[in-house]
């Protein structure tokens, strides 16, 4: 679109990496003023950990900037293609190092929130999987809400973590259309991103819930310090 760009993903398979066939997947969104901006890239694999996925994604960016100015996908996919093996070796080898400087890096950062209205899930099993899997696998906790026809997601993390989860949830197929073809999630709100605030009570786990009254959506806001959020976004959606 004139004011997205371009998604688009690529699968890559390596054979015999770590003893096995590893099925990398990346996602490259492309804004409307590539190349002379970077690309938002997003790496996922379910036979590297999600440690080694963030790896690559990093030394992907860091040649991308080599590339500023230029096309680039080609060549990021044939360097990946070349130095995956290593990568992974490397980040093998300093893994607990990598696991301290990260929290470290989430620390100085901060913790964010990110509050998501969904219009509707027609394929709510898998739907619901998904986002699971993505909170899971990206760290992050919070809820999953469901109350009457209205729902919400309300996640806390590290901000990288944070904005990778809203690229998954925006181009990948996470539903199905009134004629059960795989769909992209077209019906999204982001009613807040913020950093998270000292008064606010942090979400240990993340959970899927439903409610019967707005009574109970309202008590699980309050328990958990963000009266406010809820005040401000959550009664515009019953009119």
């Amino acid at each position: 679109s004139e004011t997205h760009g371009i998604t688009f993903r690529i699968q890559i398979t390596m054979k015999e990496l770590l003893d096995t066939d590893v099925l990398l997947k990346l996602l490259f969104c492309l804004p409307v003023n590539y190349p002379s901006v970077l690309p938002d890239i997003s790496v996922n694999s379910d036979q590297l950990t999600r440690a080694q996925c963030m790896d690559v994604k990093d030394k992907l960016l860091e040649q991308a900037k080599k590339h500023l100015s230029e096309p680039m996908v080609h060549e990021l996919v044939l360097w990946v293609q070349q130095h995956l093996k290593y990568i992974i070796r490397q980040s093998t080898a300093v893994c607990s190092e990598k696991t301290t400087l990260s929290r470290g890096a989430g620390t100085e950062d901060g913790v964010w929130i990110l509050f998501l209205h969904l219009d509707h899930m027609r394929a709510k099993a898998k739907y619901v999987k998904t986002v699971e899997k993505w909170a899971s696998d990206l760290r992050l906790t919070g809820r999953l809400m469901f109350m009457g026809k209205i729902i919400l997601i309300l996640l806390e993390g590290d901000r990288s973590n944070i904005k990778e989860y809203l690229i998954l949830q925006k181009t990948s197929k996470v539903d199905v259309d009134s004629s059960r073809k795989k769909c992209k999630e077209k019906m999204i709100s982001v009613l807040c991103e913020t950093k998270i605030q000292p008064q606010h009570a942090r979400f240990q786990t993340f959970e899927v819930k439903d409610y019967s009254t707005i009574e109970e959506l309202q008590k699980e806001f309050e328990a958990a310090g963000l009266a406010t959020l809820f005040s401000e976004f959550v009664p515009p959606l019953l009119k």
